[in-house]
């Protein structure tokens, strides 16, 4: 049961376009830092045992965070959202010195975190086969994040406990803001993974990134790649029967259509402005969106709109002083 659960990351952990770019670690700006887990674990038969010791690459990234509070979008109108952020920033004493992601590029998870900062930060790219960069800690799924050196894990009490820090009179109990995020981690994500590597050409199209991301020798990236796909491709036909799917596009398609409809005709579910459920539900969707499930996904259903609208608002801060 561990392996399959740790199994599970993979689909969720490989399948991100992460807008994200290399230089070197610059002095972090103040800003809301959140992250979120994807657990992983491949059959030991997949394993590359070699004992590389090629050390990992590090590199900054700058992510761009944009600050929604549940209780400000009932009165968006006249507490500008604008205003709502320089309140935050003013009364934000969490300037951390130095931040780390250890992440996979594709991790749906791992990508979410990309929407709750305005911060650079270190990302360490973990292989996905041997998972070597994160040996020194006891806690084996990603992300894993270190703020100072302090260890920060599982995904939705990363951002609820960061989110404090940054706004201490956040309301995290919000019944409807709370009830969809709960909705993106009990529901969603298992739609996923059978969607990801529902083929074999699927599947592989979802490990490309590691072709190209990580400090990996070609012997790794073949193994994490074509192993790794082999793996997620079997791994997804449990996880369909597990979580009783029958139809695959049709179970993501009934989840795109039951967000949609959770907007009731706003925007964003927080109104004027995104909330953390709508960053979560976008964070797991952004690694899909140019794959061909996240193409389907988005031709057969109406949650486009919404996705580009999401693109805009977290996109532009994400991108700010990014350079590639």
């Amino acid at each position: 049961m561990r392996g399959l659960n740790g199994a599970i990351s993979i689909a969720r952990a490989l399948r991100v376009n992460s807008t994200a770019a290399s230089t070197f670690l610059r002095h972090p700006r103040p800003a809301p830092y959140a992250a979120t887990y994807c657990s992983y674990s491949i059959p030991q038969n997949l394993v590359d045992r070699s004992d590389l010791s090629t050390p990992p690459i590090v590199r900054s990234d700058v992510i761009g965070f944009r600050y929604y509070s549940s209780a400000a979008t009932a009165a968006a109108t006249s507490t500008p959202q604008q205003d709502l952020k320089t309140r935050g920033a003013e009364q934000n004493s969490f300037n951390p010195k130095e931040v780390v992601l250890f992440q996979y590029e594709a991790c749906p998870f791992c990508n979410k975190v990309k929407d709750y900062h305005g911060i650079e930060y270190k990302v360490v790219e973990v292989n996905p086969m041997n998972k070597k960069e994160i040996k020194w800690s006891d806690y084996k799924k990603v992300p894993i994040v270190t703020v100072d050196g302090e260890q920060l894990v599982d995904s939705s009490d990363i951002i609820d406990k960061l989110i404090k820090r940054i706004h201490p009179d956040y309301d995290l109990n919000a019944d409807e803001e709370k009830k969809w995020r709960e909705w993106v981690d009990n529901h969603l994500v298992h739609v996923l993974s059978p969607n990801i590597y529902r083929t074999v050409s699927e599947a592989l199209e979802s490990f490309d990134y590691i072709t190209t991301k990580g400090n990996f020798s070609l012997y790794e990236r073949l193994v994490a790649k074509y192993g790794g796909a082999a793996a997620m491709y079997f791994v997804s036909k449990k996880l369909k029967k597990r979580h009783n799917i029958t139809d695959e596009r049709a179970a993501l398609y009934g989840a795109a259509e039951q967000w949609v409809d959770a907007l009731k005709g706003r925007k964003f579910l927080g109104d004027l402005q995104p909330n953390l459920a709508d960053l979560a539900v976008f964070g797991v969707l952004r690694p899909i969106r140019h794959l061909k499930s996240g193409r389907d996904m988005v031709e057969h259903t109406r949650i486009g709109n919404w996705f580009s609208e999401m693109e805009h608002a977290v996109g532009q801060s994400s991108r700010m002083n990014e350079h590639n």
